[in-house]
Protein backbone atom coordinates (compact mmCIF):
# COMPACT_ATOMS: atom_id res chain seq x y z
CA UNK A 1 0.00 0.00 0.00
CA UNK A 2 1.03 3.89 -0.81
CA UNK A 3 1.96 5.74 2.13
CA UNK A 4 -0.46 8.78 2.34
CA UNK A 5 1.02 12.53 2.28
CA UNK A 6 -0.70 16.35 1.99
CA UNK A 7 0.62 17.61 -1.19
CA UNK A 8 3.52 20.02 -0.10
CA UNK A 9 5.20 16.98 1.88
CA UNK A 10 4.79 14.90 -0.75
CA UNK A 11 6.13 17.33 -2.89
CA UNK A 12 8.89 17.58 -0.93
CA UNK A 13 9.55 14.01 -0.06
CA UNK A 14 10.13 13.31 -3.80
CA UNK A 15 12.59 16.22 -4.27
CA UNK A 16 14.56 14.41 -1.30
CA UNK A 17 14.21 10.95 -2.17
CA UNK A 18 15.20 11.64 -5.64
CA UNK A 19 18.70 13.81 -5.13
CA UNK A 20 19.47 11.05 -2.54
CA UNK A 21 19.14 8.13 -5.54
CA UNK A 22 22.03 10.09 -7.11
CA UNK A 23 21.07 8.06 -10.66
CA UNK A 24 21.81 9.09 -13.96
CA UNK A 25 18.24 8.70 -14.94
CA UNK A 26 15.54 8.18 -11.81
CA UNK A 27 12.06 7.29 -13.15
CA UNK A 28 9.56 9.10 -11.43
CA UNK A 29 5.53 7.98 -12.31
CA UNK A 30 2.69 10.23 -11.56
CA UNK A 31 -0.82 8.45 -12.03
CA UNK A 32 -4.24 9.21 -11.31
CA UNK A 33 -7.35 9.99 -13.11
CA UNK A 34 -8.48 13.11 -15.74
CA UNK A 35 -8.19 15.77 -13.57
CA UNK A 36 -6.27 15.30 -10.57
CA UNK A 37 -3.77 17.33 -10.87
CA UNK A 38 -0.84 14.96 -12.88
CA UNK A 39 0.60 17.99 -14.76
CA UNK A 40 0.42 20.01 -12.09
CA UNK A 41 2.40 17.74 -9.66
CA UNK A 42 4.89 17.07 -12.44
CA UNK A 43 5.63 20.93 -13.19
CA UNK A 44 5.80 21.63 -9.34
CA UNK A 45 8.43 18.43 -8.66
CA UNK A 46 10.72 19.40 -11.78
CA UNK A 47 10.93 22.91 -10.78
CA UNK A 48 11.54 21.66 -7.50
CA UNK A 49 14.43 19.07 -8.86
CA UNK A 50 16.05 21.76 -11.20
CA UNK A 51 16.36 24.21 -8.44
CA UNK A 52 18.12 21.72 -6.18
CA UNK A 53 20.13 19.54 -9.20
CA UNK A 54 22.01 20.20 -11.90
CA UNK A 55 19.53 19.92 -14.89
CA UNK A 56 16.03 19.97 -15.53
CA UNK A 57 14.36 17.02 -15.30
CA UNK A 58 12.45 15.53 -18.45
CA UNK A 59 8.71 15.43 -18.50
CA UNK A 60 6.74 13.26 -20.84
CA UNK A 61 3.07 13.57 -20.57
CA UNK A 62 0.97 10.53 -21.46
CA UNK A 63 -1.33 13.06 -22.91
CA UNK A 64 1.54 12.92 -25.83
CA UNK A 65 1.43 9.52 -26.31
CA UNK A 66 -2.25 8.71 -26.66
CA UNK A 67 -3.59 8.29 -30.18
CA UNK A 68 -6.96 10.03 -29.14
CA UNK A 69 -9.86 9.92 -26.45
CA UNK A 70 -9.65 6.47 -27.06
CA UNK A 71 -6.29 5.50 -26.67
CA UNK A 72 -5.15 4.80 -23.53
CA UNK A 73 -4.37 1.60 -23.76
CA UNK A 74 -2.17 2.25 -26.95
CA UNK A 75 -0.49 4.93 -25.17
CA UNK A 76 0.80 3.19 -22.26
CA UNK A 77 1.98 0.33 -24.51
CA UNK A 78 3.62 3.25 -26.76
CA UNK A 79 5.65 4.56 -23.82
CA UNK A 80 6.86 1.12 -23.41
CA UNK A 81 7.74 0.09 -26.53
CA UNK A 82 9.19 3.59 -28.03
CA UNK A 83 10.38 5.38 -24.39
CA UNK A 84 11.13 2.89 -21.42
CA UNK A 85 12.63 -0.02 -23.34
CA UNK A 86 14.77 1.64 -26.12
CA UNK A 87 15.69 3.68 -22.69
CA UNK A 88 16.89 0.75 -21.08
CA UNK A 89 18.25 -1.43 -23.84
CA UNK A 90 20.20 1.34 -25.66
CA UNK A 91 20.01 4.31 -23.59
CA UNK A 92 18.60 6.96 -26.17
CA UNK A 93 13.97 6.93 -27.04
CA UNK A 94 12.94 8.62 -29.90
CA UNK A 95 9.16 8.96 -30.47
CA UNK A 96 6.08 10.52 -32.00
CA UNK A 97 4.15 13.10 -30.08
CA UNK A 98 0.84 12.58 -30.50
CA UNK A 99 -0.86 16.22 -32.18
CA UNK A 100 -4.69 16.28 -31.02
CA UNK A 101 -5.44 18.63 -33.89
CA UNK A 102 -4.31 16.34 -36.61
CA UNK A 103 -5.13 13.32 -34.70
CA UNK A 104 -2.33 11.83 -35.52
CA UNK A 105 1.94 11.00 -34.34
CA UNK A 106 3.75 14.57 -35.58
CA UNK A 107 6.49 15.89 -33.84
CA UNK A 108 9.79 13.95 -32.90
CA UNK A 109 11.11 13.76 -29.49
CA UNK A 110 14.48 12.50 -27.82
CA UNK A 111 15.73 11.47 -24.65
CA UNK A 112 18.75 10.57 -23.42
CA UNK A 113 19.00 10.18 -19.50
CA UNK A 114 21.26 12.53 -17.61
CA UNK A 115 18.52 13.88 -15.79
CA UNK A 116 15.28 12.77 -13.94
CA UNK A 117 12.39 11.69 -16.00
CA UNK A 118 8.76 12.33 -15.10
CA UNK A 119 6.50 10.40 -16.11
CA UNK A 120 2.79 11.93 -15.80
CA UNK A 121 -0.71 10.96 -17.05
CA UNK A 122 -3.19 8.45 -16.72
CA UNK A 123 -1.81 4.97 -17.61
CA UNK A 124 1.90 6.21 -16.03
CA UNK A 125 1.75 3.43 -13.24
CA UNK A 126 1.62 -0.03 -14.46
CA UNK A 127 2.77 -3.31 -13.70
CA UNK A 128 5.21 -3.04 -16.21
CA UNK A 129 6.41 0.61 -15.39
CA UNK A 130 6.44 -0.12 -11.30
CA UNK A 131 9.14 -2.44 -11.79
CA UNK A 132 11.59 0.03 -13.33
CA UNK A 133 10.21 3.12 -11.62
CA UNK A 134 12.57 4.09 -8.31
CA UNK A 135 9.52 6.34 -7.30
CA UNK A 136 5.65 6.15 -8.13
CA UNK A 137 2.93 8.48 -6.84
CA UNK A 138 -1.03 8.20 -7.26
CA UNK A 139 -2.94 11.21 -7.21
CA UNK A 140 -6.61 10.16 -5.54
CA UNK A 141 -8.84 12.84 -6.28
CA UNK A 142 -12.93 12.53 -6.20
CA UNK A 143 -14.55 12.26 -9.50
CA UNK A 144 -17.19 15.18 -8.46
CA UNK A 145 -13.64 17.24 -7.75
CA UNK A 146 -12.76 16.24 -10.98
CA UNK A 147 -15.43 16.59 -13.01
CA UNK A 148 -15.24 20.37 -12.48
CA UNK A 149 -11.90 21.21 -13.34
CA UNK A 150 -12.46 19.13 -16.64
CA UNK A 151 -15.46 21.37 -17.59
CA UNK A 152 -13.58 24.78 -16.11
CA UNK A 153 -10.51 23.81 -17.98
CA UNK A 154 -12.14 22.74 -21.21
CA UNK A 155 -15.29 24.05 -20.97
CA UNK A 156 -18.12 22.70 -23.51
CA UNK A 157 -15.58 21.48 -25.98
CA UNK A 158 -15.15 18.09 -24.53
CA UNK A 159 -17.80 17.59 -22.41
CA UNK A 160 -18.79 14.72 -24.61
CA UNK A 161 -15.34 12.92 -23.96
CA UNK A 162 -15.50 12.93 -20.03
CA UNK A 163 -17.91 9.41 -19.78
CA UNK A 164 -15.62 7.62 -22.43
CA UNK A 165 -12.21 8.73 -20.45
CA UNK A 166 -13.34 7.49 -17.30
CA UNK A 167 -15.09 4.10 -18.71
CA UNK A 168 -11.34 3.59 -20.05
CA UNK A 169 -9.31 4.69 -16.95
CA UNK A 170 -11.75 2.23 -15.01
CA UNK A 171 -10.83 -1.12 -17.30
CA UNK A 172 -7.55 0.26 -17.12
CA UNK A 173 -7.62 0.90 -13.24
CA UNK A 174 -8.88 -3.04 -13.09
CA UNK A 175 -6.77 -4.27 -14.71
CA UNK A 176 -3.42 -2.79 -13.75
CA UNK A 177 -4.09 -1.54 -10.08
CA UNK A 178 -1.73 1.56 -10.42
CA UNK A 179 -3.38 2.98 -6.77
CA UNK A 180 -1.73 0.30 -5.25
CA UNK A 181 1.32 -0.31 -7.18
CA UNK A 182 2.35 3.18 -6.12
CA UNK A 183 5.14 4.02 -3.52
CA UNK A 184 3.45 7.33 -2.53
CA UNK A 185 -0.62 8.75 -2.75
CA UNK A 186 -2.09 12.29 -2.17
CA UNK A 187 -5.75 11.73 -1.04
CA UNK A 188 -7.79 14.71 -1.68
CA UNK A 189 -10.00 14.33 0.63
CA UNK A 190 -7.31 13.44 3.81
CA UNK A 191 -5.37 17.30 2.73
CA UNK A 192 -5.24 19.62 5.65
Amino acid sequence: MPIKMDYQDLLQTLKKETLELDLNMPIILIDGRACSGKSTFAKELQNLLFIEGESLPRVIHMDDLYLGWDGLTEGVDYLKRMILQPLLSKGTASWQEYDWELAKRNSWREFSGGTPLIIEGCGAINNFTASIANISVWLDVPEDVRKARWFERDGERFKDYFDMWSAQELDFIAQEHPEDLANYSFDYLAKP
